[in-house]
């Protein structure tokens, strides 16, 4: 956790678990081998709660699952944790989910379908009760 990534007495802007799961969900599309993801995909939805306080210097791990592929949406679900240190334990500070949408053409605006080859790399680890079939 860096320094601004706080307010004046060093305990992190709720935003910055926003930052956390973003660089959580571009690794994961790494991972999947789905390039060009971010620039077609805005956030349309973002749900928090936030539970411990995280403070300059500590070490934190973010977590990010895809839980739900659709036609032109996905939901994620995210855990921000504290690492253990200087005698505190290890905790969950922040948790939630947000939706990204599918918008290829910003100037026309609206959802469109996931590209195919992008469903087909997502869908691989996401639980298949959790990816809604094309009709």
């Amino acid at each position: 956790m860096e320094w601004v990534d706080t307010d004046a007495a060093g305990i992190y802007h709720n935003t910055t678990v926003v930052r956390f799961a973003e660089a959580a969900e571009a690794a994961l599309m790494r991972e999947h081998g789905v390039p060009g993801y971010f620039p077609v995909a805005p956030r349309v939805r973002y749900e928090a709660e936030f539970e411990a306080p995280l403070l300059f210097g500590e070490a934190v791990e973010t977590r990010v699952e895809l839980i739900r592929l659709g036609r032109s949406s996905m939901t994620f679900a995210f855990e921000v944790w504290r690492e253990a240190s200087d005698g505190r334990p290890r905790r969950r500070a922040a948790r939630g989910s947000y939706v990204t949408v599918h918008v290829p053409d910003k100037e026309a605006g609206g959802s469109a379908p996931w590209p195919a080859a992008w469903r087909t790399a997502l869908a691989e680890g996401v639980y298949p009760e959790a990816v809604d079939r094309l009709r």
